[in-house]
């Protein structure tokens, strides 16, 4: 392939200039490097040394091994071979999520204080082997991998890619093969978003219609402020067996599911589902446009407040993270305005606004999330700030204080809102949209614009730096329909963003990145995955 041998070129001109400083082609790169003169020889006669404690980490590396070598690896207690050693005493060095992997001739030792830390060097250890090392067309019967030492540990504790399946519904191998990818990159949180107006896409028990209505829509607007349509029918949602399964295979992958169900607004397929549910009682059909729409939950009315608790006890039942996304950006405060019911809910409650009752209603969901032994997160509106151009200041005054418990999901407005927020006491993951949102081109969001991003704003004073749990990149997927697509909007940008959470900013490297990043689009490729070819 012409693109990629011009790469390659460009990668050994990268290599002359910077000879004289250590480089493997790790991403995201790690802490410390330090590269030796042994050499490791490995093949199918290799074994794996590792006690019963590591059997999660034992079956991902014997799989792996398996497929480059087409047998499955030996596991012994004792020996030469690739050893997998929990330490209890690393942790205060390296963490939860920290590893130690050092080659010798012979062995390869990865030692960690946790799982996790040791499934972390794993993925270390397969972007030390050829790209198309678990590919069918690798045939090899050993290889040499040179004496390296890697001390390495994450910067922040929360490094995230969020799928819209609301809009497009993209379907289990999809999530799966993106778990895959998030997996290799060390990346571990998926952040799920599974209602909005244009679809339901998880299975509740107490209310089937959610699915049986709220998951169907008749057509879909083609392009952006466009009266055309695609001219067919989208559906698509998720049983709670088909979600305990995905559950299970992240688990697998050390990523934990986040899922988000979106409330008051971005309803109007729940609303079409139960048209009890909405403000204004015209909702009849989920929609087939996009955009900020007018209807939202009535949150005046007791029984909606109920429907949305019993949605949110069976979301409990089915994730095991202890943090449920609950939305909260862009209502419509034009709408509640206009409503007599919420105008008396706001006069009863004592409230001065819309957004006064919205962080009211947030309080009250976050108390009962807390109730049940989690935690709620939502997008920045949920603090009560004026984010946008629509929203009057009539709208904006506000009383009412969120709870300090819950994370706020920066996604927009001045980044001095980062700072007013951990001053008020949360927690912040920051998913800038200028800097995060995958559904932009690569004209507005290039490759090293995305590197570039630092989830900790520029002049946010050192004692609130531990507020910043990480950052989030999103994949929205309006204008997305086709797994294809999504691909090329994805890669190789999630790259960026792995390296973005997991490495110090002091080890950041753009041209360093690119050079492993030509290796990782190899691996890409032969895996089928159509990312977006050319760099800035």
């Amino acid at each position: 392939m012409n693109y990629l041998k011009a790469k390659y070129l460009g990668v050994v001109i990268m290599i002359f200039v910077t000879s004289l400083k250590a480089q493997v082609d790790i991403i995201p790169q790690p802490m410390e490097i330090n590269i030796g003169e042994n050499v490791f020889t490995l093949n199918y006669k290799t074994a794996i040394i590792a006690s019963g404690k590591t059997d999660n980490s034992v079956k991902f590396l014997s799989a792996f091994l398996e497929k480059g070598f087409y047998r499955k690896p030996k596991h012994k207690k004792k020996g030469n071979g690739i050893e997998l050693v929990l330490s209890a005493n690393l942790k205060a060095e390296l963490g939860k999520e920290g590893y130690h992997l050092k080659t010798t001739s012979n062995n390869v030792k990865i030692e960690a204080a946790t799982e996790t830390g040791l499934f972390y060097g794993i993925q270390s250890f397969r972007q030390l082997l050829p790209s198309d090392f678990e590919t069918q067309i690798y045939s090899n019967k050993s290889l040499e991998i040179p004496g390296v030492e890697l001390k390495d540990k994450p910067r922040f504790s929360w490094r995230a890619f969020m799928l819209d399946e609301s809009r497009h519904f993209k379907g289990v191998a999809a999530v799966k093969d993106l778990l895959d990818q998030m997996a290799l990159l060390k990346m571990n949180v998926f952040h799920w978003h599974l209602t909005d107006d244009q679809g339901w896409r998880i299975e509740i028990k107490k209310y089937p219609k959610l699915t049986e209505i709220g998951s169907h829509r008749l057509d879909t607007q083609s392009s952006r402020k466009s009266p055309e349509r695609v001219g067919a029918p989208h559906e698509g949602f998720y049983t709670q067996e088909q979600i305990k399964d995905i559950i299970q295979y992240a688990q697998e992958r050390h990523i934990q599911i986040i899922p988000e169900i979106e409330m008051p607004g971005h309803a109007t397929a729940a609303i079409a589902s139960y048209p009890w549910l909405g403000v204004l009682g015209t909702t009849k059909d989920v929609s087939v446009t996009f955009g900020k729409l007018d209807d939202s939950f009535n949150i005046s009315d007791d029984k909606v407040y109920e429907f949305l608790t019993d949605v949110l006890s069976e979301v409990f039942e089915l994730f095991p993270s202890k943090i449920v996304h609950i939305g909260g950006d862009e209502v419509r405060f034009g709408t509640w305005e206009n409503s007599k019911e919420i105008q008396n809910k706001i006069k009863k409650e004592g409230l001065k606004s819309p957004a006064d009752l919205q962080i009211f209603f947030t309080n009250q969901i976050s108390n009962f999330v807390e109730s049940h032994g989690h935690r709620m997160m939502g997008w920045n509106e949920v603090l009560g700030d004026q984010v946008h151009e629509w929203d009057e200041g009539s709208n904006m005054n506000v009383n009412e204080k969120l709870s300090e418990t819950a994370i706020i999901h920066f996604w927009k407005g001045s980044l001095d809102l980062i700072k007013k927020a951990v001053i008020n006491g949360h927690d912040v993951v920051n998913s800038l949209h200028s800097m995060t949102y995958l559904d932009y081109d690569y004209k507005s969001l290039r490759l090293s614009k995305a590197y570039s991003f630092d989830p900790i704003p520029e002049g946010l004073e050192e004692e609130y730096h531990d507020k910043i749990l990480g950052l989030g990149c999103q994949m929205w997927s309006e204008w997305i329909p086709e797994v294809k697509q999504m691909e090329n909007q994805v890669y190789p940008r999630i790259a960026a963003y792995a390296e973005v959470g997991w490495t110090m900013k002091s080890n950041k490297n753009y041209e360093n990145f690119i050079q492993a990043l030509v290796k990782l689009e190899k691996r890409w490729e032969l895996s089928g995955i159509n990312y977006h070819e050319g760099f800035d």
